[in-house]
C-alpha cells in the first residue's frame, strides 16, 4: 500500500479537498480514495490530520427526499421528548440526565 502525501497545514494544493469543504461546495466523496491529508501540529499531543479528496471526482450531494425528512424530524423529536413527563421540551435531552432539566431537579412543573 501506497503512503499518502502529507501537506502541512493551509498548504494542500488546489483541487484537493475535505470533506467538509467538498458539502460547501454542494459534492461529496463519492466512494473516492483519500488522496492526501493535511496534518496540524499541536504541543505535546499528536498532530490533527484532515483526509483530502479529490474535486474533480467529487460527485454532486443527493437530494433529501420527503421519507428522509420526514425520518429526521421524527429522529429529532424523539431527541426531545421527555420520558419522564412525556413533553416536547424544545431542545436535545442530556445524555448524562436522560431526562428534560425540571425532572432532573425535581422542580417545576415536570416534577414526577
Amino acid at each position: 500500500m501506497a503512503s499518502l502525501p502529507v501537506y502541512p497545514w493551509h498548504l494542500a494544493p488546489d483541487g484537493l479537498a475535505t470533506r467538509r469543504q467538498l458539502r460547501a461546495l454542494g459534492l461529496r466523496p463519492g466512494g473516492q480514495d483519500v488522496a492526501a491529508q493535511v496534518e496540524r501540529p499541536r504541543r505535546r499531543r499528536p498532530p490533527l490530520v484532515a483526509y483530502l479528496y479529490r474535486v474533480d471526482l467529487a460527485r454532486p450531494v443527493r437530494p433529501m427526499t420527503l421519507a428522509k425528512r420526514r425520518a429526521l424530524a421524527k429522529a429529532n423529536c424523539a431527541r426531545r421528548t421527555c420520558p419522564t413527563c412525556g413533553r416536547d421540551v424544545g431542545y436535545v435531552l442530556p445524555a448524562h440526565l436522560g431526562t428534560c432539566v425540571p425532572c432532573a431537579d425535581g422542580v417545576g412543573q415536570c416534577a414526577a
